[in-house]
């Protein structure tokens, strides 16, 4: 912990998740006091989940409540006695929102609403709330690098309209009771102990495998990948910095990207991968799926200028960092 620092309790959602579990052991490395909640749903393998879970619950200063966000009752009672929230739980992934649009509207409405309930009653001893939302919110914008002061308001993806949700009812929240809270949008996190459905994680298992990686929109899609250790010094930068009201009265509520500031050719980004194995994939190109979008690029002029983000992991040490772990992992 940095020196003359005064340690905080935090409440962390979602921390048996990816970025999660980055997050709460950089707190605790740090001299946190962390109170880790998680439904530890099925949407995934739980296993992994535990796994996770289990590099957290090792350390005295962590605490875990196996519950749902949804339930006001059992997040008022986890957040009893801490000083900061860092809310990352949410109902991920576009495409399964085709399927199961229900849990996002659980998870990612009543979950969030009830979050900024349990700051709101939290009252003067809450410091700072930061929440999760996402880079889908540029739903299909075509200006590039996407900027947080562009317009938000056509997404293409039920997943995309509930973070754009949260960050409406957060902005609310901040106006009508003065609730110091910022938004964080998260452009394509990966890295080791990562989610299986995302891309570095599908395209590593098949490959190894043997069987033909899914490529959409015939491979001409870019993405903004950022590597976790970036994501979690962002993060605790911007805790470490509430948000003021300033002296024209704005509300103590801001949105900022979180990436790595360079979109990579999906390509390109398969080409790591293959180099890392020391295979060659097998392509099955397919069209563009419902809900996703073609290109992601993260301008990230704001969260330089307001909390010194430098992202400064590039794919090729990424990858070959997460490639390491998966072997590791499935040994």
């Amino acid at each position: 912990m940095t020196e003359n620092r005064e340690a905080m309790t935090v409440l962390l959602t979602g921390a048996a998740g990816f970025i999660g579990m980055h997050v709460s052991l950089a707190l605790l490395e740090r001299g946190e006091t962390v109170v880790g909640i998680d439904n530890m749903n099925d949407y995934y393998d739980v296993s992994l989940k535990e796994a996770r879970l289990a590099r957290l619950t090792s350390n005295e200063n962590f605490s875990f409540v196996r519950g749902d966000i949804a339930a006001l009752d059992t997040v008022t009672a986890a957040a009893r006695g801490v000083d900061q929230i860092v809310h990352l739980a949410a109902q991920a992934g576009v495409r399964y929102s085709l399927e199961n649009p229900g849990a996002y509207i659980q998870a990612n409405i009543v979950g969030h609403m009830n979050m900024l309930e349990v700051a709101r009653g939290l009252g003067d001893r809450l410091r700072h709330m930061v929440y999760a939302s996402s880079s889908s919110v540029y739903g299909g914008n075509t200006d590039l690098p996407f900027a947080v002061e562009d317009q938000v308001d056509n997404p293409v993806s039920l997943y995309a309209a509930t973070k754009k949700s949260d960050e409406l009812m957060s902005n609310a929240y901040a106006v009508t009771f003065g609730i110091p809270l910022t938004g964080l949008r998260f452009f394509t996190v990966y890295g080791p102990w990562g989610r299986p459905d995302m891309s570095a994680y599908i395209f590593t298992r098949k490959i190894i495998a043997g069987e033909p990686i899914p490529v959409f929109n015939h491979g001409d899609m870019q993405r903004d990948f950022t590597y976790i250790d970036d994501i979690v010094a962002g993060v605790l930068a911007v805790l470490d910095l509430p948000a003021n009201i300033g002296d024209n009265g704005e509300p103590r509520h801001r949105v900022y990207n979180l990436g790595n500031n360079n979109s990579e050719q999906l390509m390109r980004f398969i080409g790591v991968i293959e180099d890392a194995l020391g295979t060659n994939a097998e392509i099955d190109f397919q069209p563009m799926q419902p809900g996703d979008v073609q290109s992601t690029y993260a301008d990230i002029n704001a969260s330089q200028r307001d909390f010194g983000f430098a992202p400064r992991t590039p794919i090729d040490v990424g990858i070959r960092n997460f490639v390491a772990w998966y072997r590791e992992f499935h040994a």
